[in-house]
């Protein structure tokens, strides 16, 4: 498998093909994911193949942009059909890569290790100092895209899916939990200070 070229050939189609108006789902996004990706895969002693499947899995779980805006793990997973071939990547290992990028689908639901991290990587944000940032974005990305929230009702949006979020690795839930905990509690703040 040639992970480094199928990673040159995705980070260039997401930078030259995603639309400008993703202001959460974009490149920066993926990389973001990749990033966490490695980082939990090496605190959980993950094995080189597991790692290239997560890593290539991270790379093209929201390639499905490219193509449409809903249901785009399904879009995803097409587009590492087509691609990952090409890279020397066998049908067993696309379709199983392809099953990790699926559980990135809200609500999320990891089978296995790879898909745990995968789904915590994309996550990631909710228990890091930029929380508000990626939030906003994805607010205004919604926006763009015909879903519309108050900010009355953004806030309760995310207090709910603050409070129902669960990591599933000790490494996210380690290195994120307290911190999400602690960004859970401001938007909660903030929700009462707008209704006085």
């Amino acid at each position: 498998m040639n992970y480094e070229g199928a990673k040159q050939y995705i980070l260039n189609r997401l930078a030259n093909g995603l639309p400008s108006n993703l202001y959460y789902h974009g490149l920066e996004h993926t990389l973001d994911v990749l990033s966490a990706a490695e980082l939990f895969s090496e605190m959980e002693g993950f094995t080189d193949i597991d790692k290239i499947y997560l890593y290539t899995a991270a790379l093209f779980h929201d390639a499905g942009y490219l193509i449409r805006y809903t249901k785009n793990e399904d879009a995803s997973a097409a587009i590492a059909n087509l691609v990952l071939p090409r890279y020397g990547y066998d049908k067993e290992s696309i379709l199983y890569i392809n099953e990790v990028i699926r559980t990135t689908q809200m609500p999320q639901k990891p089978f296995d290790r790879v898909s745990a991290i995968l789904c915590d990587a994309d996550l990631d944000y909710l228990g890091r100092d930029d929380y508000f940032v990626r939030a906003c974005n994805l607010r205004k990305e919604l926006n763009e895209y015909g879903i519309h929230f108050s900010v009355e009702d953004w806030y309760e949006f995310e207090i709910d899916f603050l409070k129902k979020h669960n990591y599933f690795t000790r490494s996210a839930y380690y290195l994120r939990n307290e911190k999400k905990l602690a960004n859970l509690e401001l938007v909660i703040k903030l929700l009462e200070k707008l209704k006085v």
